[in-house]
């Protein structure tokens, strides 16, 4: 399990916190993720449920996990539920936790099997007045599949109609924004091991050879590493980087074309978010050369703006004034457009027309609390773009940048970026 390389008192630390933010007589419950199907009997891996993985280390399917500050018997103040492993799951699915393994990955003494539940949950509902359960409420997020949790909500409503029923996703948003010294270090790591898989593709990348087997180079480097893709990798040669979420990966490089890579390894269930785009044939043209250090610019200029106060919509909109800069010296669009224009479509979405960056942690679009400013401990990926169809390339670059009290710390600052350290990585 991933969660092995991780000291568990990360996830003691974590629900110490949780607790602290809990009213008293409050109970709050998680549930693992189910594991996805796909055609006939066939199944995906499991998707570990990262606010359950915050708080327990746990990526083991039907877990549960309760908390319960309050309770009379301490035993029950912290309960890790678990499928029981048996010598039949074992045959045809591996190892599962056993109670000792469990209690030295959570620090939770309290395990007992899923069978116990039922009994054991009667008696912490009839004595606990508010229930805090938990649901996905990521503002992007698009839920038309339900969830372990969102069915145990609908239940345990039925069976419980008249507790006080409160949101635990809020309270986990507030906590998971900003990281800790140790989830900080794993996202080192996961930084450390995509500049491997980057150095590895500059090296390989030549004219001729197909986007996949660059993603294969990538894996390659992870795999070895204990990571794995953060996300499905965008690996886009030519016109295909003007694709924002291009994840065919199947063109051939031709020679002359950029390559606009998206990849990010993910280390104990912590990710990294990098994009670089270089030239196939190893030397930018002048032009772009000219469009890179515009990107390269802003994405100095808006990692510089990165600081606790500033509120996510305010450090998009400088941004915005960046690359609207840029695109007027590029000769892409004029003074007079940009006077012109309607306030709702801005002249500069023609060629950037997505978000500079986003919270980066446990998931790769990470949890925050509605309209907080940033904070210290937050970790935000810095990713302008200017994308150009009618010249057949885009170009994006993309860093991971911890904000500090008193500044900032660029934890992809050891991976190259500048043009002259691409052109002679890749020199032949």
């Amino acid at each position: 399990m991933r969660s092995e390389l991780v000291n568990s008192e990360l996830f003691a630390a974590n629900r110490s916190r949780l607790k602290q933010l809990l009213p008293p007589g409050a109970l709050a419950l998680l549930n693992a993720n189910d594991i996805p199907p796909t055609n006939a009997d066939g199944t995906l891996s499991m998707v570990t449920n990262s606010d359950l993985f915050y708080l327990t280390g746990v990526e083991q399917e039907q877990t549960i996990l309760v908390i319960n500050p309050d309770a009379e018997d301490e035993k029950h103040r912290e309960i890790l539920f678990l499928r029981e492993p048996s010598s039949e799951n074992e045959l045809w699915e591996g190892h599962k936790l056993t109670k000792a393994e469990a209690r030295e990955l959570t620090g939770i003494q309290s395990i007992f099997w899923l069978s116990e539940f039922p009994r054991l949950f009667h008696r912490l509902m009839c004595a606990c007045e508010h229930v805090y359960l938990n649901s996905n409420e990521h503002n992007r997020a698009v839920v038309e599949v339900e969830s372990r949790d969102a069915r145990f909500i609908v239940e345990t409503r039925r069976q419980y109609p008249l507790h006080d029923y409160r949101r635990l996703a809020p309270l986990l948003h507030q906590l998971r924004a900003a990281k800790s010294e140790a989830e900080i270090a794993l996202i080192r790591n996961a930084c450390a091991i995509t500049r491997a898989g980057f150095r590895r593709v500059l090296k390989f990348t030549r004219p001729g050879v197909r986007e996949k087997e660059i993603e294969a180079e990538f894996a390659h480097e992870f795999i070895r590493n204990d990571a794995g893709f953060a996300y499905e990798p965008i690996i886009a040669s030519g016109r295909n980087a003007c694709c924002l979420h291009y994840m065919t990966n199947a063109a051939v490089c031709k020679k002359g074309e950029l390559l606009l890579l998206d990849v990010g390894a993910s280390f104990a269930n912590y990710n990294s978010d990098m994009t670089r785009t270089i030239p196939v044939s190893g030397r930018f043209s002048r032009r772009q050369r000219q469009v890179y250090n515009a990107v390269l610019r802003v994405l100095r200029q808006s990692a510089a703006g990165l600081t606790p106060g500033k509120k996510p919509k305010d450090w998009q909109k400088e941004a915005e004034q960046f690359v609207e800069k840029e695109l007027v010296d590029l000769k892409l669009i004029t003074p007079r457009e940009i006077k012109k224009q309607n306030p709702d479509s801005p002249a500069l979405k023609k060629y950037f027309m997505h978000g500079v960056g986003h919270s980066l942690g446990l998931a790769v679009h990470d949890v925050v609390a509605a309209n907080q400013p940033m904070q210290a401990g937050w970790v935000m990926t810095v990713e302008p773009a200017i994308y150009i169809p009618e010249e057949g390339f885009g170009i994006r670059l993309e860093n991971n940048v911890l904000i500090t009290e008193t500044g900032q710390e660029d934890l992809m600052a050891d991976i190259p970026i500048e043009v002259e350290e691409i052109e002679k990585l890749m020199g032949r």
